[in-house]
């Protein structure tokens, strides 16, 4: 029974013995499969093969609602290849709001597209309004249709050769407007949802922190704290004041840091970028109370304007009226981009009247 052990014994101890002593097959498809002995002796391995490389010459994009936008990914090989490969890509999808949020509350990254050959596959809400551009050899760019206001975010390009794969990164922003918004029953009514709500009953979203530090650098200065897209509560100041946080401390963007979603209330940022469609001031014959207003800009074949779609016009568009109107959550608003006199401060802006009673009677803005 001995003997029968032996050999089993020995090819074992064959199996244990240094590479230098036994003759292994190493698999290798062009890349860096290579054998351990092609280096230095510092763990540090030389390079002889083909390599695979990911490259956009544009590593921020920036685009509206509505719109289209592609953003570029390109492949090639070192040294250029006589046949081509099949390659496949996928692209991921890193939400705006993620990137701020608390470690325990990180999302992971969703897939938005697949493809290899002709055959692609997309998914979640991008379904039906991505495809790949390849308009030459290597071109991987992503094209967005009907861009939403939740597209923000960091997207990565990943192409795939066998076991190699490379990626490179993307980042997706909307031309828009960040605003400050609070209920019509008074400041700090709203919970962390309840002011995600308020921002999407408005055509907008809750704003990020880059979008609010845009606005303050061009001027917006508010005293009232307000909910961001990743649950912090800020607020941007420019002229420090001690009712702001101290006359002696300096202008910024102002944090509470993260608050509880739920018991916590405060006002709300929110960000808009749509461009489809018009607002537009109706000329009536006479000022309307709220209901008239409503039923003013139906005949018109419109609707009455959103506040997010009211700002969106100033400041996409240069709307410039200095008659106030009605809007759909019962504010009465108008927009100023040329300061002037008789239309309120000497800044451009949204100029808010607050909400007034329904029975008082102003102007209306119209969508269509």
């Amino acid at each position: 029974m001995l003997s029968l052990q032996r050999p089993l014994l020995a090819a074992c101890l064959y199996l244990l013995l240094p590479c230098s002593h036994s003759k292994i097959l190493w698999y290798t498809n062009g890349f860096h499969y290579q054998d351990l002995s092609n280096g230095n002796g510092k763990d540090e391995i030389y390079f002889n093969g083909i390599r695979l490389h990911v490259e956009s010459p544009q590593h921020s994009v920036s685009a509206t609602t509505g719109s289209n936008v592609t953003l570029p990914c390109h492949y090639h090989y070192e040294p250029e290849l006589t046949t081509p490969r099949r390659t496949r890509v996928r692209w991921f999808w890193l939400p705006t709001y993620a990137n701020a949020t608390p470690p325990e509350a990180f999302a992971r990254e969703s897939k938005v597209m697949v493809a290899m050959g002709n055959s692609h596959r997309s998914y979640g809400s991008f379904k039906g309004r991505v495809r790949l551009r390849r308009s030459a050899p290597g071109d991987m760019s992503l094209v967005i249709n009907e861009l939403q206001l939740d597209d923000t975010g960091r997207y990565r390009c990943e192409v795939i050769d066998g076991l190699e794969d490379e990626s490179v990164t993307v980042k997706l922003a909307l031309s828009g407007v960040a605003f400050p918004y609070y209920s019509r029953k008074g400041r700090y009514h709203f919970n962390f949802f309840g002011a995600q709500q308020a921002c999407q009953d408005q055509d907008a979203t809750l704003a990020t922190f880059e979008q609010l530090f845009a606005e303050w650098e061009d001027g917006l200065d508010w005293c009232n704290a307000g909910w961001l897209a990743d649950g912090t509560v800020q607020y941007p100041i420019r002229d420090s004041r001690a009712v702001c946080g101290g006359k002696g401390v300096a202008p910024g963007v102002r944090s509470y840091g993260y608050r509880h979603k739920i018991l916590h209330r405060f006002d709300a940022f929110c960000f808009t970028a749509s461009i489809k469609g018009t607002v537009y001031y109706l000329n009536h014959t006479t000022k309307l109370n709220f209901t008239e207003a409503v039923q003013a800009c139906a005949n018109d074949g419109s609707q009455i304007a959103k506040v997010g779609q009211l700002y969106a016009a100033w400041k996409l568009t240069g709307l410039d009226c200095c008659n106030a109107g009605w809007l759909s959550d019962r504010s009465v608003r108008y927009p100023i981009t040329n300061p002037r006199v008789n239309c309120g401060p000497t800044e451009p802006g949204v100029r808010c009247f607050g909400f007034p009673p329904p029975s008082v009677k102003f102007g209306v803005y119209c969508y269509r």
